[in-house]
C-alpha cells in the first residue's frame, strides 16, 4: 500500500504525497468547494476566443493563459494582455467585460457587427471601430456580382489590455499578431502598438480593395464605350456602384474620428507618428474612393445618354418607315374609294402605273431618309 493510499483512503498518518495533492486540489477548487474554472463560455476554451497572450517587454510569454489569469497578471504591472475574439455572443462577452472592467455601454460595441466606424473614449478605455473589407474575385461582372465583402473589427484599448473583436470573414488578425510579435521594439510600446498594427493592416486592405475595384471600373468603362456595346450594361454598372457605395461607407466615415484621435492628448506620444502614417494612407484611400464614385457616376450618365440616343435613333427609323408606308397607304386608299370618276380608273395600264408611282415614291423617300441619316 502506497503512502497516498494510507493518507487519503485509510486516514493514516500524513505522508510525503499529501502536500502535493492538497496543492493540486486547491488549484482545482475554490474555498467553498466550487470548481475554480468552469467549462462555460467564460473559459479560455470558449469558441469565440481566438487567441490570448501576455506580453512583457515586447515579448510574448510562453503558453496561452486563461484571460482571467492574464488580466490579473497585467493588473499587477506585468506587461499587458491581448485577447482576440471572433463573433462573441452576449453570454460569451459578459464575463470578459466583467474581468476587464468594461461597462454595458462599452460592451455594446463588441456585439454590434454593423457599427459605424468610430473612435470613442470612455475614461481609460478607447474604443476603435473599423470596417473590414475584402475584394471578392469574379470572372465577369454581372448584375448580381458581389464585389466587396465587409465585416467589422472593434478594438478596446485599456491601460494594461487590448481586446479585438472581429465580426465577419474579412479582417483575420492572425497575421497581424504574428507580424507584431516579430517586432518587439514596436510591441514594447504596449496596447497602443497593437491598436496601430490592427489599423495599419485593415486600412492597408482598403488600398488593395480600391485597386481591384479600379480595375473593374476600367473594364466597365471600356465596355461602355466599345463598338457593339451591350444594352444591358446599365444593370452591371449599377451593381458595381452599389458595391462601391458599400466600400465607401466602410472607409469614408473613419476619416474624421481618426483625425481626432491624432489630436487626443491621451494618445501616447511614441505611437503618434505611426498613427499619422496610417492616417495619410486613409486620406489617400478616401480620395481615391470618392474619385471612383464620381467616375462611375459619369460612366452611368454616359451610358444613360447612349441609351437615350439609341432610343431616339430607333424612333427616327420607325417614323421614317411609317412615312414610307403612309404614302402607299394613301394612294391605295384613294383608289380604293367607291367612286367611278377617278382619273385612270378605267385605263388599261392604270393599275401598273399606280404601282410604279408607289414604288418610285417609296424609293425616293427611302433615299431621302438615308441621306439625312434617319435610316
Amino acid at each position: 500500500m502506497t503512502g497516498y493510499e494510507r493518507n487519503a483512503g485509510l486516514g493514516g498518518t500524513r505522508t510525503r504525497w499529501a502536500e502535493p495533492v492538497r496543492r493540486v486540489m486547491a488549484r482545482m477548487f475554490n474555498v467553498d468547494g466550487s470548481p475554480a474554472y468552469s467549462s462555460g463560455p467564460d473559459t479560455q476554451n470558449a469558441e469565440c476566443v481566438v487567441d490570448c497572450a501576455t506580453y512583457v517587454d515586447g515579448r510574448r510569454m510562453p503558453g496561452r493563459p486563461d484571460y482571467r489569469d492574464a488580466a490579473a497578471a497585467a493588473r499587477r504591472g506585468r506587461g499587458f494582455v491581448w485577447l482576440g475574439l471572433h463573433e462573441p455572443t452576449a453570454e460569451d462577452f459578459a464575463p470578459i467585460a466583467r474581468t476587464f472592467g468594461l461597462d454595458d455601454l462599452i460592451a455594446e460595441h463588441a456585439l454590434n457587427r454593423d457599427h459605424r466606424p468610430a473612435v470613442e473614449r470612455y475614461d481609460q478605455v478607447t474604443v476603435i471601430v473599423l470596417r473590414t473589407t475584402r475584394y471578392v474575385e469574379h470572372s465577369e461582372l454581372t448584375e448580381t456580382s458581389e464585389v466587396v465583402e465587409t465585416g467589422s473589427v472593434t478594438v478596446f484599448v485599456g491601460p494594461r489590455f487590448v481586446i479585438t473583436v472581429r465580426h465577419g470573414a474579412p479582417g483575420a488578425l492572425g497575421p497581424v499578431r504574428a507580424d507584431l510579435e516579430a517586432r518587439p521594439t514596436l510591441l514594447v510600446l504596449g496596447p497602443w502598438a497593437v491598436a496601430y498594427a490592427v489599423c495599419d493592416q485593415l486600412i492597408g486592405t482598403y488600398v488593395q480593395v480600391a485597386a481591384a475595384v479600379e480595375a473593374d471600373i476600367d473594364a466597365v468603362e471600356e465596355q461602355v464605350f466599345a463598338p457593339g456595346r451591350s444594352r444591358d450594361r446599365i444593370a452591371h454598372i449599377y451593381q458595381l456602384k452599389r458595391e462601391l457605395m458599400e466600400f465607401k461607407r466602410a472607409v469614408a466615415p473613419l476619416q474624421r474620428p481618426f483625425a481626432a484621435l491624432l489630436e487626443d492628448r491621451e494618445l501616447p506620444r511614441p505611437v503618434v507618428r505611426y498613427f499619422r502614417d496610417v492616417n495619410s494612407v486613409l486620406v489617400r484611400t478616401v480620395e481615391r474612393v470618392t474619385a471612383y464614385d464620381d467616375l462611375l457616376n459619369s460612366i452611368l450618365q454616359a451610358r444613360l445618354a447612349q441609351v437615350s440616343v439609341d432610343q431616339n435613333n430607333d424612333m427616327r427609323k420607325i417614323a421614317a418607315w411609317a412615312a414610307i408606308f403612309a404614302v402607299q397607304t394613301f394612294i391605295a386608299g384613294i383608289y380604293g374609294m367607291n367612286f367611278e370618276a377617278i382619273p385612270g380608273l378605267k385605263a388599261s395600264y392604270g393599275f401598273w402605273v399606280v404601282l410604279v408611282v408607289m414604288l418610285v415614291g417609296a424609293i425616293a423617300m427611302h433615299r431621302g431618309f438615308r441621306r439625312n441619316k434617319w435610316l
